[in-house]
């Protein structure tokens, strides 16, 4: 099941809540019944550079296209 991220409307505090996608996004906290909010999270990869396929796939007999 995926875990969400919801922010306490009241107090500002983070809970991550495990819930079914097909499910409506929590109103309330299930447990406490206060007041939240689903938040977007940051994904957990970040591709930087140049390129994957650039810096990662070039062949290893040397600089250029050749294959000589």
């Amino acid at each position: 099941m995926p875990t969400y991220l919801y922010k306490n409307i009241e107090t500002g505090e983070i809970y991550e809540l495990q819930q079914s996608m097909r499910d409506e996004a929590y109103t309330t906290h299930p447990e406490t019944g206060v007041p939240v909010k689903r938040i977007l999270a940051r994904p957990g990869i970040a591709f930087k550079g140049s390129g994957f396929y650039v810096t990662d796939s070039r062949p290893k007999g040397g600089e250029g296209g050749g294959g000589e």
